[in-house]
């Protein structure tokens, strides 16, 4: 265990099956394996850290703003650029949007390779290639 490694991170979602579909498959297609199951949520694990979607019934409200204080999104590691691009040309069959799609591929700058999925909720995760 390293000393300030990431543990987890726990994501309160509206709806735990639309949840699944999406960051399920992500999370699945970069190499995470299910970990956890319960009534109210699932996790995924990948080298001892974990990603959490549930639906809490301690929410108090039903939206996610990616744009408000808060959580904007979640950055992984894609792999290589075509292995990136074929997680973008999939991403829709599982809930995703692309983001910025006139500045794609590069939308975080010239060197920056990644692509900006947005799902259905709003949650938006960032992949990395490189």
């Amino acid at each position: 265990m390293t000393r300030g490694r990431l543990h987890h991170v726990e994501l309160w979602v509206p709806d735990l099956p639309r949840a699944e579909r999406s960051w399920g498959w992500l999370l699945t297609a970069l190499g995470y394996t299910e970990h956890q199951r319960w009534g109210a949520g699932v996790s995924w694990i990948l080298d001892g850290t974990y990603v959490v979607v549930e639906q809490s019934p301690a929410m108090g409200g039903d939206t996610h703003d990616r744009l408000a204080p808060g959580l904007n999104h979640l950055a992984f590691h894609g792999g290589t650029r075509a292995e990136v691009d074929r997680l973008v040309e999939e991403s829709a069959a599982h809930g995703w949007a692309l983001l910025f799609t006139d500045r794609h591929p590069h939308a975080g700058g010239p060197d920056h390779y990644a692509a900006y999925l947005e799902n259905e909720d709003g949650f938006e995760a960032e992949i990395v290639a490189g």
